[in-house]
């Protein structure tokens, strides 16, 4: 159990790209699929640290609009993980009260991921736990495109446009914007990663490999989250 009495202020919602898994099977001469594997295994570990915290939403970004460019074999075993670990999670979520959302495009997925992204967001609608988004088939530049196009659709008064009522339109409606952005893996970018919500999120970059971030990582990101002074473009105290 985290000391989290040490750890003040404690973000309210937490994004993090798992970005490692192929280094990290690479390193021990295994698969990129293994890798994926021991990705979803840690990302199971993460989401309990994180609990522990008491951090109301986290987002996992799990697969981009991009990733469909990697080798066919590879998109096919992610999504063969990805339905394990949903069927899998959605026990484990409604044991300890999650609310699974998803953010992204169902269309283009399998039809069998396609149902456990959707009995997984069923099952577990009305908990009142932590938020877990899913960012699965996601891209931030598709989003902000998406909210547009069905702004158009819904025929919107052009004077009653302003960020409010586009955050209306984005697959995290109702969700707040992330505090805290952690990266693993050592690449410093977000990778098209909640484009429109990270305009004022702290980033975090680690060097350790997504299956290696271990609660140690997690204490290491959210005590550095708590000594940054933020100014929302005010000017600050020091």
């Amino acid at each position: 159990m985290p000391n989290t009495a040490r750890i003040k202020p404690l973000p309210q919602h937490v994004a993090i790209i798992m970005d490692g898994n192929g280094r990290w099977a690479q390193q021990r001469s295994l698969t990129r699929l293994e890798g994926h594997k021991q990705g979803g295994v840690n990302a199971r570990r993460v989401v309990e640290t994180f609990l522990e915290y008491n951090i109301p939403y986290l987002t996992l970004y799990a697969f981009s609009t991009e990733n469909w460019n990697r080798p066919k074999e590879e998109v096919k075993g992610l999504f063969k993980v990805l339905e394990e670990k949903l069927d899998e999670g959605d026990k484990v979520a409604r044991e300890k009260k999650i609310r699974i959302r998803h953010l992204g495009k169902l269309g283009g997925l399998p039809r069998k991921v396609q149902q456990r992204i959707i009995q997984a967001t069923n099952d577990t609608e009305k908990n009142t736990g932590m938020t877990l988004c899913l960012a699965f088939n996601y891209g931030g530049r598709d989003e902000i495109v998406e909210a547009a196009r069905r702004m158009v659709r819904d025929k919107v008064d052009i004077k009653k446009i302003n960020e409010a009522t586009f955050s209306k339109y984005l697959y995290s409606e109702g969700i707040p914007d992330p505090d805290l952005i952690i990266r693993t893996g050592g690449e410093v970018r977000l990778s098209n990663f909640l484009t429109w919500q990270s305009a004022y999120a702290e980033i975090y970059f680690s060097p350790v490999l997504w299956p290696d971030f271990d609660r140690k990582e997690v204490g290491k990101a959210l005590a550095a989250y708590s000594k940054r002074q933020r100014r929302f473009g005010r000017v600050g105290s020091g």
